[in-house]
């Protein structure tokens, strides 16, 4: 009776609920000041149940399963349960207008219920109940899985034998209707009615006879959701058409996968194609042009530098000391190669430069000068480098003929710039 108290501090306020094994009650904790919920068994009740509930309850500690706060008896030694007051009501209530609800809150409530019996299954235990009416709020709008008066842990045994049938016909699951021992997969199912429900506003299966509900679980393929609702979010249509397979066995397993499938891997379905989503391949060498690039400007770079040095030394008013031979390597190159070679006056000993490019690839030879009769000069060789050939799709042109006029490059001239900038042109896709 309200005004009650329940071992000396929980007081009894209002009811919230009654049924016949059971009394829910809205009660406050005079020790600890705080609202609460105590669940009390009704006198004809099965107590061992009611004690497995509470054992159930207290082996879980997650966001969204109610919490047991005690467990005790009271003075006429009839068992109660302290739970976490949930005043946000029930997900049965928010369905109780029969239309769909809105496809965000869906999804939030789905994951909720899913991250709930993760939990619940990772540690053993099978709701076997799980339904709209055992969803409940909290003030913050949480979903919480509650009641688990009829939850299976696993390893013990079970209220019922084989062949009865328990919980709601209007989510059991087909191996439960038939009789047979419930899993995690169960819940699937039971989850996969809800969230058909959710998403639709209605009921994969109906009849006014609960038995005949039953059966239809048990042996009546369930539609998709596209049949009822052709608008719906594609992954969960799949999520739902998944869970609701007669076999178990091609059901997801369990909560920990219906989180992962909410969390966005898709689920192939009966009804729907699985979609794949591959990443295009990288271009061979793609990843390594820009280091081909920068070894060949450091190329061009360095002769440069060396013609450079050469043509302002020959340009000062001091005598020019002996000009040495270059031997660079060669290039293969897609066309035929050009080779430049100029012969100086005997008594000149400025050398010529000719440049030969193409767009195909780029060949430098270097120009080889007569020095003096009366001069004898050493032959230089600079280290062996990497040639680079720089590929591109431009058509390749036709070096014009080389004459033997000796051609001079003004200290002024850019012939770097020029070579950098074609290749990097001629790299572009």
């Amino acid at each position: 009776m309200p005004g009650d108290a329940i071992a000396g501090r929980y007081r009894l306020l209002e009811p919230l609920g009654r049924g016949a094994m059971s009394a829910v009650w809205l009660a406050h904790d005079d020790e600890l000041d705080r609202r609460v919920a105590v669940k009390t068994l009704a006198p004809t009740a099965d107590r061992a149940r009611f004690e497995r509930e509470a054992r159930a309850v207290a082996a879980l500690s997650h966001p969204n399963i109610c919490a047991l706060y005690d467990y005790g008896h009271g003075e006429d030694g009839a068992p109660y349960m302290v739970l976490e007051c949930l005043s946000g009501g029930s997900l049965e209530e928010r369905l109780a207008d029969a239309g769909p609800l809105p496809d965000p809150e869906t999804e939030r409530i789905a994951a909720e219920i899913a991250a709930g019996l993760a939990h619940a299954h990772e540690r053993g235990l099978v709701h076997r109940d799980l339904k709209p009416a055992n969803v409940l709020f909290d003030a913050e709008g949480r979903a919480k899985i509650a009641d688990f008066g009829i939850a299976r842990i696993g390893g013990s045994g079970t209220l019922t034998e084989a062949g009865t049938v328990l919980g709601t016909a209007a989510y059991i699951s087909p191996e439960q209707a038939a009789g047979q021992p419930a899993g995690p997969a169960s819940d699937v199912y039971s989850f996969g009615v809800i969230l058909f429900r959710m998403l639709t506003g209605a009921f994969p299966f109906v009849s006014s006879n609960a038995m005949e509900l039953v059966r239809m679980h048990r042996d009546e393929p369930a539609p998709p959701v596209s049949a009822r609702r052709t608008d719906a979010p594609l992954h969960l249509q799949r999520i739902a058409d998944a869970a609701l397979r007669k076999d178990p066995a091609a059901r997801p397993p369990d909560g920990a996968a219906l989180v992962s499938a909410l969390g966005g891997a898709a689920l192939a379905s009966e009804h729907a194609s699985t979609e794949v989503l591959r990443l295009p391949r990288r271009r061979a060498g793609r990843r390594a042009m820009p280091l081909l690039l920068v070894a060949g400007a450091a190329l061009v770079l360095l002769a440069g530098g060396v013609a450079l040095g050469l043509v302002l030394t020959h340009g000062s008013g001091t005598p020019a000391p002996p000009t040495p031979t270059l031997s660079l390597p060669r290039v293969s190159t897609a066309g035929p190669t050009t080779a430049a070679t100029t012969t100086a006056e005997p008594t000149t000993t400025a050398p010529a430069t000719t440049s030969a490019q193409t767009t195909t690839a780029r060949t430098t030879t270097a120009a080889t000068t007569a020095a003096e009769p009366t001069t004898t000069a050493p032959a230089t060789t600079l280290p062996t480098t990497t040639a680079v050939t720089v590929p591109t799709t431009a058509p390749a042109t036709t070096t014009a003929p080389v004459t033997t006029a000796p051609v001079t490059t003004l200290p002024g001239t850019s012939t770097v710039d020029t070579v950098v900038t074609t290749s990097l042109t001629a790299t572009t896709p």
